[in-house]
């Protein structure tokens, strides 16, 4: 029986699972961060509620799947999530538009042929991706967060997006695709300089 939060997924800091694990540090959750290396994850894929990761386990209750389900769980829980269906509902479209970006994008990781997904990259890049900021931009509002001056799940997930892609490490995608949306840039200033977030990376 899991005594306190148990959040799976892989051993990478990045993407669904990372969003999860720095949503439950910034609300303060004590709980057991498992990384699953490949043949780890092979084994625990049979017992995983769809069969992927990120899972979180909490105490006397089923597990959830599904980074979004899960944020929104974290968010609801410790204040991290409007409490107005109406705002919170806005910020579940910003969650689902991540997902739409990994969904187009996330193929293009996995094409063997150089040539290939050079061309696909560079596709996304001059086409999908600014489109994607774009509709990004013009939801956000004043910053620096989309509430506002709180920081919410949402935020977070946002961040994650932004980081993916100015770490520099989605090949043949500029480094700087998203320079052109101060708004979204400013989102991922203030996830990346929270007092919070930059304590788990300090320790990670």
């Amino acid at each position: 029986m899991t005594t306190r939060p148990k959040l799976i997924y892989f051993d990478a800091p990045v993407s669904r699972g990372e969003e999860c694990r720095l949503a439950l540090h910034v609300a303060g959750v004590d709980f057991e961060d498992v990384r699953l290396k490949p043949d780890q994850f092979a084994a625990y894929k049979p017992t995983a509620p769809f069969g992927a990761v990120p899972v979180l386990e909490w105490p006397g209750k089923k597990p959830i799947a599904h980074s979004n389900a899960i944020l929104v769980l974290i968010g609801r829980e410790y204040g991290l999530h409007p409490s107005d269906n109406f705002e919170a509902a806005r910020h579940e479209e910003l969650l689902s538009h991540v997902e739409d970006l990994r969904h187009k994008v996330g193929p293009s990781m996995r094409i063997k042929d150089p040539a290939e997904k050079k061309a696909l990259r560079e596709d996304l890049a001059a086409n999908y991706l600014p489109v994607w900021g774009g509709y990004a931009e013009a939801y956000l509002g004043d910053g620096p967060f989309i509430a506002g001056a709180k920081l919410h799940v949402a935020d977070i997930k946002l961040h994650m997006a932004v980081r993916w892609f100015a770490g520099g490490a989605v090949d043949h995608v500029p480094a700087t695709i998203f320079s052109g949306f101060p708004k979204l840039g400013r989102v991922f200033e203030a996830v990346r300089d929270d007092a919070r977030v930059r304590a788990w990376y300090a320790k990670a």
